[in-house]
């Protein structure tokens, strides 16, 4: 659009432009530590301009353009300066957490690496060594540089790529919840009509200060909040994941000081922030500036979004600030939001979704209910039978597909997975569309998520979707909240459901089989099937994406491999005759 202060021919035009006209404006923040006076740093548009330039100074010296370097930073300010480098450099970031500790952790990022095939990883001066005992470990022979050390790089020795829209910015690969993480393939084009897709649709400004906690090598935190800030002009202010999971409170103390409009998290966080915030904490906060408290990237919960209304409304929150966002990282990260309005909440009759159709619960009967995520102005949106591809009706639930100039080009080095998401054409010819994977419905131009095609649990011909098992379990028991869990079903013939889910707590062994019998009473009453398989599990069991997505398939398979160390268990013998089998 003409009135977009997006409009230039790349993402590296913008920040150049910035770097002049907001020179002393504060760009962007890192809180390291909440007690202190001096506890945090902050770069203007210039020094972080002069940043980039100088890490991109040394990357051009190393690499040509389009290269691919991987990150590998911990949360902070070196990150941020990294990436843009690679921006400035006309070179493609390939943002990842560290390695870890656990062999699993270890692989997927050897596996990202070898994938992208990136030839330089960048850390900071605290990680380099663990970073290069990983590369020389996988035997992959990377120049792996720490960028926040004196004399990287010369800002005056920067060349300028030229860069043009359709360059290549950074490979996001994807969490890998439900398979192999993919690398979407992001260019400027992409980053530059996505943030202002969420500017028009949430009514963000360059007076907007953005911030939070999300992980910058996810797509919700760099996609979704830190360039869209720094686009805007605005500023952001960052604080470490592990220091919000520690203390919820300090996320809220953050946007209090920081003067945030907007800040972003997945409904865990919201949820943690209900349970955990004492009384004394809340009462220390004003929240009344928060507008855009945007809540996505996971399933989201009616009874969350109502909780957490209710609870900081002393505060100064407002129930209209709660911001239900979809989206996805093959469609950069925002598709749809809405914000200025209460959550549309919208009851459904349980056994009309088990159909595949949104309708009013019958009076008196239990209703599920399905939280809006707004429209949709800037795709095309198709609502697809997944199997023959018809378009379905509003009110249908089918698989949601996408079309619009945020979707990105595709999957690196992987054309058949490409041309099999990001090609897809409706029965009647229609398209290339981008399948989402995600099964939901419109209505009344409102955005439903349901859930995952993957995860769709059918049970005795019904279909049921596991996180509503898996809130309504937490919901009820208070030893399984803000914990994890996974419901998932095995074949003994036919499919029968097994939960597995963290607890805390000291308990006996005559109260665990209490908490069992417990638990399978509420699936059975809740969702009318019986558990075949119950598994208890100490906190921190259940294995997540790098952005705290349940890896269900990866926690199915250890399940039937007998690799889990239960607190508690009652299995069925049909289900430990299929684990003595092995993976199905």
């Amino acid at each position: 659009m003409t009135d977009s202060p997006l409009t230039e021919r790349s993402a590296l035009h913008l920040l150049r432009r910035h770097a002049v006209e907001r020179a002393g404006r504060a760009a962007v923040t890192f809180v390291h530590d909440h007690d202190a006076a001096a506890g945090a740093r902050t770069l203007d548009y210039a020094a972080l301009d002069a940043e980039a330039r100088r890490v991109a100074s040394w990357l051009q010296q190393r690499c040509a353009p389009g290269d691919r370097v991987m990150l590998l930073h911990p949360p902070g300010l070196p990150f941020v300066t990294a990436f843009l480098g690679c921006l400035y450099a006309g070179v493609v970031a390939v943002p990842s957490p560290m390695p870890g500790q656990f062999r699993y952790q270890q692989r997927r990022v050897t596996g990202i690496a070898l994938d992208a095939g990136v030839r330089v990883a960048l850390t900071d001066t605290g990680q380099l060594d663990e970073a290069r005992r990983w590369s020389e470990s996988e035997g992959l022979g990377l120049t792996v540089a720490a960028s926040d050390t004196d004399g990287f790089g010369d800002a005056d020795g920067w060349r300028d790529p030229e860069a043009r829209s359709g360059d290549l910015v950074l490979l996001q690969y994807t969490s890998g919840s439900t398979g192999d993480p993919k690398g979407v393939m992001v260019d400027h084009a992409n980053l530059l009509h996505n943030a202002d897709s969420l500017r028009r649709a949430l009514g963000l400004t360059e007076d907007t200060n953005f911030g939070g906690w999300i992980p910058l090598y996810h797509d919700m935190g760099l996609m979704g909040q830190l360039l869209p800030s720094l686009f805007l002009g605005s500023s952001c202010a960052l604080m470490s994941p592990m220091a919000f999971l520690k203390r919820p409170h300090q996320w809220l103390a953050l946007i209090d000081k920081y003067d945030l409009g907007y800040s972003a998290a997945p409904n865990f966080a919201y949820e943690l922030c209900v349970r955990r915030v004492t009384d004394a904490q809340l009462e220390r906060l004003d929240l009344s500036r928060w507008r855009f408290a945007a809540n996505g990237s996971e399933p989201i919960q009616a009874s969350t979004l109502r909780d957490f209304a209710d609870r900081f409304a002393a505060a100064g929150f407002r129930a209209e600030s709660l911001a239900p966002c979809y989206g996805m990282a093959e469609a950069t990260v925002f598709v749809s939001g809405r914000a200025s309005r209460p959550p549309r909440i919208e009851a459904v009759d349980p056994e009309a979704l088990e159909k595949h159709t949104l309708e009013p619960p019958r009076p008196g009967e239990a209703a599920r209910e399905l939280v809006g995520c707004g429209d949709v102005p800037d795709f095309d949106v198709r609502i697809v039978d997944p199997a023959d591809h018809r378009v379905l009706p509003d009110g249908s639930t089918g698989e949601i597909w996408l079309r619009g100039p945020s979707v990105a080009a595709g999957y690196w080095g992987r054309p058949e997975a490409t041309e099999a998401t990001f090609g897809a054409r409706t029965a009647d010819g229609e398209g290339p569309f981008l399948r989402s994977g995600d099964l939901g419905a419109v209505l009344d131009g409102e955005i439903y998520v349901t859930g995952r095609i993957k995860d769709l649990l059918i049970v005795h011909g019904r279909n049921l979707y596991p996180h509503d098992i898996e809130h309504e379990l937490r919901l009820q028991h208070a030893p399984l909240a803000t914990l994890a869990g996974t419901v998932f079903t095995v074949p003994v013939p036919h499919e029968e459901v097994v939960v597995l889910h963290e607890i805390r707590g000291r308990f006996g062994p005559e109260e665990l089989a209490e908490l069992a019998v417990a638990l399978r009473a509420t699936v059975q009453r809740e969702f009318g099937v019986r558990t075949a398989g119950l598994v208890l599990l100490r906190p921190g069991a259940v294995r997540k994406t790098t952005s705290g997505k349940v890896q269900r398939s990866e926690m199915r398979r250890l399940f039937l491999e007998g690799a889990l160390t239960p607190v508690y268990a009652q299995i069925d013998p049909a289900v430990r005759a299929v684990m003595a089998e092995g993976t199905i």
